[in-house]
């Protein structure tokens, strides 16, 4: 058998729930002990139920939530890109390809939405523009 981490953490919705690893056990199986919950929302963790997280759980799990933010953070901007291909994509959809139904059906949810996008960049940019954020 490999060497399995010391750690297991299976993701949820806004964190994920921290297992300690055992193989060192009479059976030579893989006990999973539930340790901590991790909420990514908020960037902290507690220990689950009456646990007594050591030195090292609390190190591995801070090193642990550090490195999902940071990807859940390029997942985001991400999402935007895909979101401007997305956007372009449906331009020429629009243009090229889209029935008068298709368009009757979708036109004003894609004009309020482009609308409340726009205030907020436009809002965003002045502010920057403001305090001298922006180049």
């Amino acid at each position: 058998m490999t060497d399995l981490p010391q750690y297991y953490f299976r993701i949820r919705d806004n964190g994920a729930i921290v297992f300690r690893l055992d193989t060192q056990n009479p059976h030579r199986r893989i006990e999973m002990e539930q340790i901590a919950l991790i909420n990514t929302n908020r960037g902290d963790f507690k220990p689950h139920g009456d646990q007594v997280l050591t030195d090292a759980d609390t190190d591995a799990i801070q090193t642990w939530l550090t490195s999902r933010m940071a990807t859940l953070a390029q997942r985001s901007i991400d999402d935007i890109h895909r979101t401007i291909d997305h956007l372009n994509l449906t331009t020429q959809w629009a243009q090229s390809k889209a029935t008068d139904e298709q368009l009757a059906a979708l036109t004003d949810p894609l004009l309020l939405a482009m609308h409340d996008l726009r205030t907020v960049l436009v809002r965003k940019k002045a502010d920057r523009l403001v305090t001298g954020q922006d180049t």
